[in-house]
């Protein structure tokens, strides 16, 4: 018995054991990153057993709204939380700067850099300057209250929100902005083993990370999926993609696959918008573009509406997506191919209808006129047979025409045709 009870107090440490978790931010922050970021916190509380967090961050920035629930979950952690930017080359700059002043720990690798935090509209449009004064000061106290209560360099931190200043990893290591520079992750966590850190709370905690089992959290299978389909120009191609495919199907009923894939990905297209910051006013202006394609061709407007409609689809494609950062709308050369494409296929079909309407007609009455045949009888003012256009036809003609002479048709009245002697 006592040795059982021997092995149990000595296997309780090893069940016990802490765990460190890695989190990874990678691209916009967004609504679909604050989800991932808020539930993998609340796996962590549940699980227990953590000793660090680590954010792994890249970001241009993102929205204000996701970036505030992020950093009320990681004050409301109750575990040390390390913000590190990597790896080399990446930045936080504009929402990444604010999680990074705002964690227990912020670090970057070499050759990072953040700050860029002014804050900007949605459409990256101009402010209304009374509205932008309060933006600007709201995000400003939102700073200053982060970095001094982790007791980070409020100046520094206030002149890249309000004067949009952006610093490097050695600048921000020297000035105090954060707590460290690591090569790697194994690195930083052998420089903050031993530490003691007092948490949001106000809680001190001595970091004991020697040989600490790193578990990594990802996103979920969905989670992976919408991020993909929720990139900006993938969504724009979706949509784009979605009409021409279904615009095929209506016009040319029984082909299934453009109708399937167009459906499929038109779907796609709106399951991304339910994400991302969707001007309809820009989405209208799209679909009002497809209809002056649709009439252009219908309807034959030399032009005129393929160039309404592709000055429609560029602007409509600009306001599309409502977005602070460019990172967070369609890239403008994907904007500009798309437009050239139609541009091109309008231009095309405009030639073809142009050449068709100077075209002299092959068929009916008007296209009897002016085809050669030849003389089955002898034709006068009053009868005759020739055979034209590969039919017999009666013929007139006002001078004498002798059987099997070369004739060329000059008029035509109620089904007889008026001749003439080839080169007569």
């Amino acid at each position: 018995m006592k040795k059982v009870l021997g092995l149990l107090l000595f296997l309780i440490p090893f069940w016990l054991q802490a765990e460190i978790y890695t989190l990874r931010v990678d691209g916009p922050i967004d609504t679909l990153l604050e989800e991932y970021m808020v539930d993998s916190f609340k796996k962590i509380q549940l699980a227990g057993n953590a000793s660090l967090v680590i954010i792994e961050m890249d970001t241009p920035g993102g929205y204000d709204t996701s970036m505030r629930v992020i950093i009320k979950a990681m004050l409301n952690a109750e575990i040390p939380v390390a913000v590190y930017v990597s790896p080399k080359g990446a930045r936080a700059a504009s929402a990444g700067f604010f999680l990074l002043l705002a964690s227990d720990i912020a670090a970057m690798a070499p050759g990072t850099n953040t700050g860029a935090a002014h804050p900007v509209s949605v459409t990256g449009s101009d402010i209304e300057k009374t509205m932008k004064e309060k933006i600007t000061n709201d995000a400003a106290a939102y700073i200053k209250t982060l970095a001094k209560n982790r007791g980070r360099n409020m100046e520094m931190a206030e002149k890249a929100v309000r004067e949009s200043h952006s610093y490097t990893a050695e600048e921000c290591l020297k000035n105090g902005l954060i707590d460290l520079i690591a090569a790697d992750t194994r690195d930083m966590i052998d420089k903050l083993h031993g530490r003691t850190l007092t948490l949001a709370n106000s809680r001190e905690v001595i970091l004991n990370l020697k040989n600490e089992k790193i578990i990594s959290l990802k996103m979920s299978e969905r989670q992976k999926f919408l991020r993909t389909i929720t990139n900006p120009n993938l969504a724009y191609f979706l949509l784009i993609f979605g009409l021409i495919g279904l615009y095929i199907e209506f016009t040319h009923p029984g082909g299934v696959i453009p109708g399937i894939l167009g459906g499929i990905s038109l779907l796609l297209a709106f399951l991304a918008f339910q994400i991302l910051p969707i001007n309809y006013v820009g989405l209208f202006l799209i679909l009002l573009s497809i209809g002056f394609f649709i009439a252009e061709i219908k309807i034959q407007g030399f032009g005129m509406l393929g160039v309404g409609g592709i000055v429609s689809f560029v602007l409509g494609s600009i306001m599309l997506i409502n977005a602070p950062i460019p990172e967070m709308r369609p890239a403008m050369p994907i904007i500009l191919t798309f437009a050239v494409c139609f541009g091109c296929i309008l231009l095309f079909l405009s030639l073809k209808v142009i050449q068709a309407m100077k075209r002299r007609k092959e068929t009916g009455r008007e296209g009897l006129i002016g085809e050669s045949g030849v003389a089955k009888t002898d034709i006068d003012n009053h009868q005759g047979k020739v055979f034209v256009h590969g039919e017999w036809w009666n013929a007139v003609a006002d001078d004498q025409i002798p059987a099997g002479s070369r004739i060329q048709v000059d008029t035509i009245d109620n089904l007889i045709l008026k001749v003439k002697k080839s080169g007569g």
